[in-house]
């Protein structure tokens, strides 16, 4: 079994990232609760006020089935309110 991974990369405005940090427990909750396959997520800094969130999916479906529900509950929306720019996503695959 191969484990997909969401790479995505963006920016939060310094005033938000303690709300940013804040929200995030509740966006975890919310993906344990709601997305099939979610299997885990790291938060990473990156220089330049730039923010890598790591996240690891089950299958390619699984991270496909996620996307197309968007912010759809209130945890993952207040997170992904505080994301002032999304800089790339990606999606890999664990060697």
């Amino acid at each position: 079994m191969s484990i997909t991974v969401e790479l995505t990369r963006f920016k939060v405005s310094p005033d938000r990232e303690e709300e940013m940090l804040a929200a995030r427990p509740a966006m975890l909750a919310d993906f344990r609760a709601d997305r099939d396959g979610f299997l885990g997520a790291r938060l990473i800094r990156l220089p330049g006020g730039e923010w890598l969130d790591v996240v690891d999916w089950r299958s390619p479906e699984d991270y496909a089935a996620s996307r197309a529900k968007g912010a759809n509950l209130p945890g993952i929306a207040a997170f992904f309110a505080t994301i002032a720019e999304l800089v790339s996503a990606e999606e890999g695959t664990v060697a």
